[in-house]
C-alpha cells in the first residue's frame, strides 16, 4: 500500500479542488472504501447553489442536524433561519471531523521532532518542517473557528450572527496558499524519506486511513447555501458575501487551469488527474453502432459502457478501452484507412421516429390531466425513452475518428460539426502540455473506471423523457434568424457561418451563410427560417472555406474547412416570441458574430390563409395563374426546376438546406411583380435560394397542391393494404385533379426523380425529398370542421398526419412514370370492378 505521507499529500492536493462530502454529509465510507471494497472518491456536487443534503449523525454536543417536526410550513423569515441553523449545523459536524484528522496527522510528529536531535534522528528537522509544512497553523485557525461557532449554534435565535467568523476564515486562506505551494517538495521529501528509513516506514502505515479533507471548497459550497436563506438586511449577509468573494478568488488563483469541481483522482505518480470533458457519443464497433460514455482525463482519454446492474446496486462503467494523450492522433481519411460501411437509415425512418415520439408525448399530456391516468404515464415514458434511445442512436453521421500511434483506430459518430470540434479542440489543448505515456495497471483501470460514476458531468443520455415535467420543452415552429456580420478576424479569408439548433436531444445543422471573399469583416446579412422541433439552442460556427482540391477528403462527410470560432445561444422563449427582432452577439475566439432572431409558433406558420388575391403568383389560386399565364404549368415552377437541374442538382441537401430568406423575398418580389430580370436574378441567386422559393410558393397556395376535397380520399388511399386496390385508388385520385394541378404535379415528380438519382453526391434520397415536400403539397387548408378538433400542443399539430402525407407523396415517387395523356385515356383501369 502507498505510504501515509505520500498518501496523504497526494490526497490533500487533490482534494483542495474537490467538493468533498465527507463529514457534511454523513460518511457512509470513512476508510475510502465502498461497500464492495472498491476505492470511492469524493462525491461531486453538481450544483454548488443548492443546498446540499445534511448528516443523519447527531452532531457534536447534541447539535441536531435534521430538520425537526414542523419546521417547513412556518413562515418564510423563520423558515430561513430554522434553514440557516441546519446548514451551520452540518457544517459544525464536519469540522468536527476535520479537526480530528489533524490533531491524528499531527500525533507522529512530535516522536519525530524528539528523535531529529539525537544521534540517530529518523528525520532531520528540515524534513519534518517540510513534511508537516503549515500544519499546525491549519489545526489552529480550525480549531479556533469551531470554539467560536459551536456556542452560537447551542443558543441560537435571530440575533444571532456567524458572518464574522467565515470572514475571519476566508482572510486566512494564505495558510492553505502556502500549504499547496509547498506540496510537491513535501511529496518528494516523504517518498524519499519512505524509501530511506525503515522506522518512518513504519510510523507512516500506522496513520495510514487519515484523510484530510478540504475545505476551502467545502466552507465555499455552505456560504453559498447560508446566503441563500440570510436576509439581505440582515447584518450577516454582507460579511458572508465577503467571505464568498475571498474564498472563490483564492480557488481560481490556486491553478486557473483547473476546474474544482472535477478534480478527483489521483495518478500513480501522484499528479492530480482531472476529468476534463465527458458525454454519451455513438461508436461504431463490429459495424454496429454502440452508447458510449466517452471520459477525457488530462492524461488519457476512456471508453466506457454502463453495466447491468441488480435492483438496487449502484450504476457502473465497465471500460471497453482507453488511449493515453501522448499516443493519440487524428489523421484524416485517405484510401487506405477508408471508414468501415457505416449503416446509414434512410431519412423517412428518423422522421417517423420522430412523429411516434411526438405522438406519444401528446398522450402523456392527455394522461396526466386524467383521473386515473398515472400508471399509464409511466408505461408511455418508458416506450417513449427507448424511441428517444432509438433516434440518438441511428441518428448520428458525421464521423470523428480517432488513432493509436500503436496502430489501432476508433470511430465515433456525431451528430454536429460542433460537438466534434469541441472533442477535437479539448484533447488538443491538452497534448500541448508535456504528456508521459501512462499504461494503467488492470487494477488502477479498475478504480479510474469506478470513479467515472462519482465524476460524471453528464447523467442521462439526453433524451426529453430523463427530463423533469417543470423543464421548458423547447420551442416549436419557425425561428427566423438573420445572420449580419462578424468581427475579430486577424486576416483576409473566404468565411461563411452554418446554423445549428438542437432536436430530440441531439444538435443538426439548418442552415449556411454564403462564402464571404478575401475579408475581415464579413457583411453578411443574410436571413435565415429555422423549422424548431422542442429547440432549446441556436449554435453559430464561423468557417474559413477550403477551395484547395487536394485537400478533400473522399466521400465520408468529412468536413475539411477551418472553424474559425463556435457558439450558442439560449432560445429563451420570452425573448424570442416577442413579435420583433432580437439583437445579439456571440463571442467565440476573440472573433464576434452579430446576428437577430424573432420565433413563429407552428400553429400560426403551418396555418393556409385563404386569398382573394389576383395579382403575383404567390398565395394566388393554381388555376387562375395558369389561366393568366395561358400555361399548363405555372412559369414559378418551371423556372426553378430549370434553374435546380442546371446547376444544384449535385448540391448537397438541396430542398433540405434552408436558402437565405431575404435572397427568397427578393425572387418572390420578382415573380410577384413579373419583373424583367427574374432570368438575370436566377442565373445569380444562391441555388439553396431558389429550392427554397420553389417551396415557399407550394406553401403559400390558398390550398394544397393535391386540394382539400380530395385529401380525405388520399389519407384513405394511401393505407389500404391490397397492392391493386391501393395503385387503382391512387391512380384515380391523380385523374381526379383539376388539369392545372395535376400537369404541376408531375412535371415536380419527374423533377425530384432526376433529383433522387444523383443520391450519392446530393445525400437526397426519394424518402428525404417526401419528407421535405410531403407535408407542402398536401396539408389542407384550415377549415370550419379542423377548427373544432381542438389540437392541444404544436407538436401535436406536427405529428397530425404528417406521416401520411408524406408517404402519399412517396408512393407517386417509388412509381413507375406516369404520363398525363396515358393518365387521362385509361378510364377502365380506374373503374371500382378491379
Amino acid at each position: 500500500s502507498s505510504l501515509f505521507f505520500v498518501d496523504f499529500y497526494r490526497t490533500a492536493f487533490v482534494l483542495y479542488f474537490n467538493y468533498n462530502t465527507d463529514g457534511y454529509e454523513g460518511d457512509a465510507a470513512e476508510d475510502g472504501k465502498s461497500q464492495d471494497g472498491s476505492e470511492t472518491l469524493p462525491y461531486i456536487d453538481e450544483s454548488p447553489t443548492m443546498s446540499p443534503q445534511l448528516p443523519t449523525p447527531q452532531g457534536p454536543d447534541g447539535v441536531s442536524p435534521t430538520p425537526p417536526e414542523g419546521l417547513l410550513p412556518g413562515g418564510d423569515i423563520e423558515k430561513g433561519l430554522e434553514m440557516k441553523k441546519l446548514v451551520l449545523s452540518g457544517f459544525l459536524a464536519s469540522e468536527e471531523i476535520y479537526i480530528n484528522q489533524l490533531e491524528a496527522l499531527m500525533l507522529p510528529m512530535r516522536p519525530l521532532k524528539a528523535t531529529a536531535t539525537t544521534s540517530q534522528p529518523v528525520l532531520t528537522i528540515q524534513q519534518i518542517e517540510t513534511i508537516f509544512y503549515k500544519i499546525q497553523d491549519i489545526f489552529a485557525i480550525h480549531k479556533e473557528f469551531y470554539d467560536d461557532l459551536l456556542p452560537n449554534i447551542q443558543h441560537w435565535d435571530e440575533k444571532v450572527t456567524v458572518g464574522h467568523l467565515f470572514q475571519k476564515l476566508a482572510s486566512q486562506l494564505g495558510v492553505y496558499k502556502a500549504f499547496v505551494d509547498n506540496y510537491k517538495v513535501a511529496l518528494e521529501t516523504a517518498e524519499k524519506c519512505s524509501h530511506a528509513n525503515i522506522q518512518f516506514q513504519k510510523i507512516s502505515e500506522v496513520s495510514l486511513l487519515y484523510k484530510p479533507i478540504d475545505r476551502v471548497t467545502r466552507s465555499t459550497l455552505v456560504l453559498h447555501d447560508l446566503l441563500k436563506h440570510t436576509p439581505k438586511d440582515h447584518p450577516d449577509f454582507p460579511l458572508l458575501q465577503d467571505a464568498l468573494r475571498i474564498s472563490q478568488n483564492f480557488l481560481s488563483s490556486i491553478n486557473e487551469e483547473i476546474d474544482p469541481r472535477r478534480t478527483a483522482v489521483t495518478t500513480p505518480k501522484g499528479e492530480a488527474r482531472q476529468l476534463v470533458k465527458d458525454g454519451f457519443l455513438v461508436e461504431v464497433s463490429e459495424s454496429s453502432r454502440k452508447l458510449r460514455h466517452v471520459f477525457l482525463f488530462t492524461d488519457l482519454l476512456l471508453c466506457a459502457k454502463m453495466k447491468k446492474t441488480s435492483v438496487g446496486r449502484h450504476q457502473q462503467y465497465e471500460c471497453k478501452w482507453y488511449i493515453p494523450l501522448a499516443d493519440l492522433t487524428f489523421q484524416t481519411l485517405d484510401e487506405s484507412d477508408s471508414c468501415p460501411s457505416i449503416q446509414v437509415l434512410p431519412e423517412y425512418e428518423i422522421e417517423e421516429m420522430k412523429i411516434k415520439i411526438s405522438v406519444l408525448k401528446s398522450e402523456i399530456q392527455k394522461e396526466k390531466k386524467a383521473p386515473k391516468g398515472q400508471s399509464r404515464v409511466e408505461r408511455l415514458r418508458k416506450k417513449m425513452n427507448e424511441q428517444e434511445s432509438w433516434l440518438l442512436l441511428h441518428s448520428p453521421t458525421i464521423p470523428f475518428k480517432i488513432h493509436n500511434k500503436h496502430g489501432k483506430s476508433y470511430l465515433f459518430l456525431l451528430s454536429s460539426d460542433y460537438e466534434r470540434s469541441e472533442w477535437r479542440e479539448s484533447i488538443q489543448k491538452l497534448q500541448k502540455k508535456d504528456l508521459q505515456v501512462c499504461v494503467l495497471s488492470s487494477v488502477e483501470l479498475q478504480v479510474l473506471t469506478s470513479s467515472c460514476f462519482k465524476l460524471r458531468t453528464v447523467h442521462n443520455i439526453p433524451v426529453t423523457s430523463n427530463k423533469d415535467d417543470e423543464e421548458t420543452p423547447g420551442l416549436y415552429g419557425f425561428l427566423h434568424v438573420i445572420v449580419h456580420s462578424a468581427k475579430g478576424f486577424k486576416e483576409s479569408a473566404n468565411l461563411y457561418c452554418t446554423l445549428e439548433v438542437d432536436s430530440y436531444g441531439y444538435f443538426v445543422s439548418k442552415a449556411k451563410t454564403r462564402v464571404f471573399r478575401d475579408t475581415s469583416e464579413p457583411q453578411w446579412n443574410e436571413e435565415f427560417e429555422i423549422e424548431l422541433e422542442g429547440s432549446q439552442y441556436l449554435r453559430i460556427l464561423c468557417y474559413e472555406k477550403c477551395y484547395d482540391k487536394s485537400m478533400l477528403n473522399k466521400d465520408d462527410n468529412e468536413i475539411v474547412d477551418k472553424i474559425m470560432g463556435k457558439g450558442q445561444v439560449q432560445l429563451d422563449p420570452q425573448t424570442v416570441q416577442s413579435k420583433n427582432w432580437h439583437m445579439d452577439v456571440i463571442e467565440m475566439n476573440g472573433i464576434k458574430v452579430e446576428f437577430s432572431m424573432k420565433f413563429t409558433s407552428r400553429d400560426l406558420s403551418l396555418k393556409r390563409t385563404p386569398s382573394k388575391k389576383q395579382s403575383g403568383v404567390f398565395g394566388v389560386k393554381i388555376n387562375v395563374v395558369t389561366k393568366r399565364e395561358r400555361s399548363k404549368v405555372p412559369y414559378i415552377v418551371r423556372q426553378c426546376i430549370e434553374e435546380v437541374e442546371k446547376r444544384g442538382i449535385d448540391e448537397v441537401g438541396i430542398y433540405r438546406i434552408s436558402g437565405v430568406a431575404t435572397d427568397i423575398q427578393a425572387l418572390k418580389l420578382a415573380f410577384d411583380t413579373n419583373t424583367k430580370d427574374i432570368l438575370v436574378m436566377l442565373s445569380d441567386m444562391d441555388i439553396n435560394a431558389i429550392a427554397g422559393t420553389l417551396k415557399l410558393y407550394f406553401r403559400e397556395l390558398p390550398e394544397p397542391l393535391l386540394t382539400d376535397r380530395l385529401y380525405p380520399a388520399f389519407m384513405e388511399g394511401i393505407v389500404l393494404s391490397d397492392p391493386a386496390a391501393k395503385e387503382n385508388c391512387m391512380m384515380h385520385l391523380l385523374r381526379s385533379l383539376p388539369d392545372p394541378n395535376l400537369m404541376t404535379f408531375l412535371t415536380l415528380l419527374e423533377h425530384l426523380k432526376r433529383v433522387a438519382e444523383k443520391e450519392p453526391i446530393n445525400k437526397m434520397s426519394l424518402h428525404n425529398l417526401a419528407t421535405v415536400f410531403g407535408p407542402t403539397l398536401l396539408r389542407p387548408s384550415e377549415t370550419d370542421n379542423a377548427k373544432g378538433q381542438h389540437i392541444t400542443t404544436a407538436s401535436d399539430i406536427w405529428s397530425h398526419d404528417v406521416m401520411a402525407q408524406v408517404q402519399v407523396l412517396l408512393y407517386y415517387l417509388q412509381h413507375p412514370p406516369i404520363s398525363f395523356a396515358e393518365l387521362k385515356r385509361n378510364t377502365l383501369y380506374f373503374s371500382t370492378d378491379v
